[in-house]
């Protein structure tokens, strides 16, 4: 998710980008519920846990991306603070998942 902060940051501020805007909680909730889906995903595969883990940051990562990048193709603004908040659901899912694994 560092490189796409990186990115990110190129684009500059949005001009009303708040926070904690209304769309906030569905950044968080759609990029957690993406990391756990991918997790579940690549263990079924027989993926090891730390790989299963890593390759959900990515695919995480890239649909996050992927959405402010459509955001921008539509005109609007590339939010620093949305990739921020999908940081934080996925990493959110990351520590519940490392938690309920353990033995």
């Amino acid at each position: 998710m560092h490189f796409a902060l990186a990115f990110a940051l190129t684009f500059g501020a949005p001009k009303q980008d708040r926070w904690f805007g209304p769309d906030k909680w569905k950044h968080f909730a759609a990029a957690a519920v993406i990391q756990s889906v991918g997790y579940a995903t690549f263990r079924q595969n027989d993926t090891s846990r730390p790989v299963a883990l890593w390759r959900a940051a990515a695919v995480t990562s890239t649909v996050s991306l992927g959405k402010e990048a459509f955001d921008r193709q539509q005109g609007r603004d590339f939010s620093v603070k949305d990739l921020a908040w999908d940081a934080a659901g996925a990493g959110t899912a990351t520590l519940a998942i490392i938690q309920a694994t353990r033995k």
